[in-house]
């Protein structure tokens, strides 16, 4: 547990981080009055933190801190308020997320069919004649008090004159008359891949669609695209969602239904210094069977780490070759085109990630990473396997041996009652957090928003020291369940190591960068049943408010506007 910082360390850490002429130089902002968790190695709680240049000055008593004031110090009074350093979700498709947002409908947290309705009907008021009405996932019917999806008549009924598509997973798909007209979809025939209409009792389609990943994918690339002005307005607007909760930093893979050019919206508004959420992305392979001839073209002119604190090159994955891409059987074809692409990743020093589902068939890609590290040393690479909730020790030791990390999301959050009763015995150690930290595989948190999980960091907070899923049913035994610090941890400093940055990041002591949310209750106290309540109040990213709420609402950077 986290405990007070003694007298001494503390004027020790003021002498260190304040020699004379650092003295001279006021702090740019001081919070005071407050809970400060520095995350540092004693774990040790501050009152006060001042903040100089982007970067944190020095933590301390609210006196001491005080003192590093001058005429034009912006000071916050936190009112016993916690802070936390800034929370990085480790595996998030917040681009492609940001390029859609101003035409997407959240579904996000309703927590009733009728509150998820109402928001396709106000969004309705406010959309052009005719245009699209999108919900592209996050969502689960277990979330809703009624415990089930929307029909093809209530999503008329809240948007009548408009074209309504509804996502579930990458599992199916409601479209309104007008939707399915739009597509011409009139029979199972004009349906992508592997995909079929469901159907009433009485044999007539009921809107839904169903198929696997590769059927609903194709079905949501024949949607229109937004304009370039709604994906920069999109992504500046999804920014600001994600500083909402805390969140000062993403790791981002890249993923379906987001094109290279799509990027753009992401790079004008970090030429434009407009970006409030330092963003560290990979490239997702774009076509099947080129695979390395892309990736050569890609990054011909973006060598691994190119860009700034803001926005920085961070390899390839999570799709690496298409042929190892949910595939539980590679054949040895497969297995070696993919090692001919991470071993050109390896030798350009590339940082890679891959996406893979279930332990019985990882033992294909280990093979390949093992094989290639003994060409080329991986573990200075930061390389990761994300998901992987059913890891075995086995699968684990072979991962810790390689320095590859592990990139756990709270997708299981969403599990439904079919799924829990087949792996009802794997449950209890899925996903395997304290396994993991005892063997000592680095971990980062995240969400794998937005098409399967909320973007809420502390949704998946909650389930980390829960492991229950939304409809309240307990899966993960106590023996995996972490303290409330060692999720922060994982959430913070665990994930900056995946992005090369746990020297800078995860913490608030002297010289790390000033990424931190004032949160509306107190994270380490708060009852476990609303760690999802949580919100930050008030967000700085290298010391920059980017986003404030009552009682701080006057720094927003929007107040006024």
């Amino acid at each position: 547990m986290f405990e007070r910082a003694t007298i001494p360390t503390i004027l020790f850490t003021l002498a260190i981080a304040f020699a004379a002429p650092a003295r001279a130089q006021p702090a740019d902002t001081v919070l005071l009055n407050g809970r400060i968790a520095t995350l540092d190695a004693s774990s040790s709680i501050a009152e006060a933190i001042a903040v100089r240049d982007g970067r944190i000055a020095a933590t301390g008593s609210s006196e001491q801190i005080r003192g590093l004031a001058g005429p034009q110090t912006r000071i916050v009074d936190l009112a016993g308020r916690t802070v936390i350093p800034g929370l990085i979700d480790s595996h998030i498709h917040a681009i492609r997320a940001g390029v859609r947002y101003a035409n997407e409908v959240s579904w996000i947290d309703a927590t009733t069919l009728a509150e998820a309705l109402g928001r396709i009907r106000a969004a309705a008021v406010y959309a052009r004649p005719g245009t699209w009405l999108i919900v592209a996932g996050g969502w689960t019917p277990q979330q809703f008090a009624v415990g089930r999806r929307p029909s093809q008549d209530e999503i008329t009924a809240a948007a009548p004159e408009h074209p309504v598509y509804v996502q579930l997973f990458y599992r199916a798909a409601l479209l309104s008359p007008k939707g399915l007209e739009a597509l011409g979809i009139a029979r199972d025939e004009d349906i992508p891949p592997n995909g079929k209409r469901d159907r009433h009792e009485d044999g007539s389609p009921n809107g839904w669609i169903s198929g696997d990943s590769a059927t609903i994918t194709a079905l949501y690339s024949r949607l229109p695209k937004p304009q370039r002005s709604e994906s920069i307005e999109g992504t500046a607007r999804f920014m600001r969602e994600l500083n909402r909760f805390g969140l000062t930093g993403v790791i981002d893979p890249g993923g379906h239904n987001l094109a290279p050019a799509e990027y753009e919206a992401l790079f004008r508004l970090w030429r434009e210094h407009r970006l409030t959420v330092r963003v560290v992305y990979s490239i997702f392979a774009p076509r099947r069977g080129s695979e390395l001839d892309d990736f050569q073209t890609l990054t011909r002119f973006l060598p691994m780490g190119t860009g700034d604190d803001m926005l920085r090159f961070n390899g390839i994955g999570e799709c690496v070759t298409w042929d190892m891409y949910n595939n539980d059987t590679p054949s040895e074809a497969h297995k070696e085109a993919f090692y001919r692409v991470a071993r050109w990743a390896a030798a350009q020093g590339m940082t890679l990630t891959v996406h893979w589902n279930n332990n019985r068939s990882v033992h294909h890609l280990l093979d390949v990473f093992e094989r290639i590290d003994r060409e080329t040393r991986i573990a200075p690479l930061r390389w990761s396997i994300a998901h992987l909730a059913d890891a075995s020790d086995e699968s684990l030791e072979r991962m810790k041996a390689l320095g590859v990390g592990w990139l756990m999301q709270d997708g299981l959050y969403f599990a439904g009652h079919p799924f829990l009763i087949e792996r009802a015995a794997q449950m209890r150690r899925m996903p395997p957090i304290r396994t993991a930290q005892a063997l000592g595989v680095p971990t980062g948190g995240g969400t794998d928003a937005n098409r399967v999980m909320s973007h809420n960091p502390f949704v998946s907070l909650r389930w980390m020291l829960d492991g229950k899923t939304v409809d309240g049913i307990e899966t993960r035994s106590p023996n995996e369940i972490p303290s409330r610090e060692d999720a922060l941890r994982i959430y913070t400093q665990g994930s900056a190591w995946f992005a090369h940055d746990e020297k800078r990041r995860g913490s608030l002591t002297a010289g790390q960068l000033a990424d931190l949310g004032v949160l509306s209750d107190n994270y380490f106290t708060v009852p476990l049943s609303r760690i999802a309540e949580i919100k930050s109040l008030l967000t700085m990213v290298g010391g920059r408010i980017v986003y404030a709420a009552e009682p701080y609402a006057s720094l927003d950077p929007g107040a006024g506007k």
